[in-house]
């Protein structure tokens, strides 16, 4: 009898992509606690900071978004994982393009949706980097022991 093993991507996830992948989490993270800080002092240098967080957690899910729509077309079948991990970075990116734009208001006009935004886009971002760094067979970590 032999044992076979059914793995939803031709390869998991390289560097790069993980790297995309994982930079989106502290980014919009960063962005979360931003809104906090600028809800809890109203100084808006801290909404600023949030704008530019979102921004480059932007990127870098735009950029991970492109792998992950490489990895669903050449996944077999394109169902399942690879195109659940594609929904969640594709509505990750959509959120936070709305959250940017909230964050592009002036002043306090981006309180209390761009904090509710970001709180989402966040939560979002370490659902779609835990879906796209773990093993479909074993909830391994990629590169780990499989």
């Amino acid at each position: 009898m032999t044992d076979t093993t059914y793995s939803p991507y031709r390869r998991l996830p390289g560097p790069l992509h993980a790297i995309l992948l994982a930079g989106t989490v502290p980014l919009f993270l960063g962005g979360l606690l931003s809104d906090i800080a600028y809800y809890k002092t109203y100084l808006i240098q801290w909404s600023n900071f949030a704008s530019w967080l979102i921004a480059g957690g932007m990127v870098f899910c735009g950029l991970a978004l492109l792998f992950a729509l490489v990895n669903l077309l050449r996944a077999q079948p394109k169902s399942g994982r690879p195109t659940l991990y594609f929904l969640l970075l594709l509505v990750t990116w959509g959120l936070g393009w709305v959250n940017a734009f909230e964050h592009a208001k002036d002043a306090w006009a981006v309180m209390p949706s761009g904090l509710v935004l970001s709180v989402i886009v966040t939560l979002l971002s370490i659902v779609s980097a835990w879906t796209g760094l773990t093993n479909l067979r074993s909830g391994t970590v990629a590169g780990g022991p499989q």
